[in-house]
């Protein structure tokens, strides 16, 4: 190798990593406008900025294209009905079962959640368990509002999400 060689061997790996920190802090950036604008809006919604960041999550589980970060969004929604049902089970099953309702309940919740692991779109075993940690944690009532609200919220997450995954697609990579 000549001289030359050399020297244009090295040049190549230092304009590869300012090119790559370039890129890193423009996906940086975006990604940081993109969610700092989601929280506002869901603040200026009277949304739980946590509930927008849940759907923000559960988006980016699956971030290599469009369709399976909606399937990850759709398996949240269906994680937050199914937290639901749970908790309707739970209470109903309560006086049978006594203290032994909650680990059947969620056994059975279990059992549909891991068995559907392996189906493309419903698949989406973080996305599931996400939305169900929504519903208990956001401590709302049974209510067609309450899940409005939830859908709404984490909807803006998602959106955002993909806003994040678009403008990186346009203009850092």
């Amino acid at each position: 190798m000549s001289s030359a060689q050399f020297q244009e061997a090295q040049r190549l790996p230092q304009a590869n990593h300012r090119l790559h920190r370039r890129k890193f802090i423009l996906w940086t950036v975006i990604a940081s406008v993109v969610a700092a604008f989601a929280a506002w809006l869901s603040a200026a919604l009277n949304l739980e900025v946590w509930v927008m960041f849940i759907g923000f999550i559960a988006w980016f589980t699956r971030p290599t294209s469009v369709r399976n970060s909606s399937a990850a969004m759709l398996c949240l929604w269906l994680g937050i009905a199914v937290g639901a049902v749970s908790h309707i089970m739970t209470g109903a099953l309560f006086p049978l079962l006594d203290h032994m309702a909650l680990p059947a309940v969620v056994f059975l919740v279990a059992i549909l959640i891991v068995g559907l692991r392996t189906h493309s779109i419903v698949g989406n075993m973080l996305a599931w368990f996400l939305g169900m940690v929504t519903y208990f944690a956001a401590e709302l009532d049974l209510a067609v509002a309450s899940f409005m609200h939830l859908a709404i919220a984490t909807g803006i997450g998602g959106f955002a999400g993909y806003t994040c995954q678009a403008l990186n697609r346009r203009f850092a990579e």
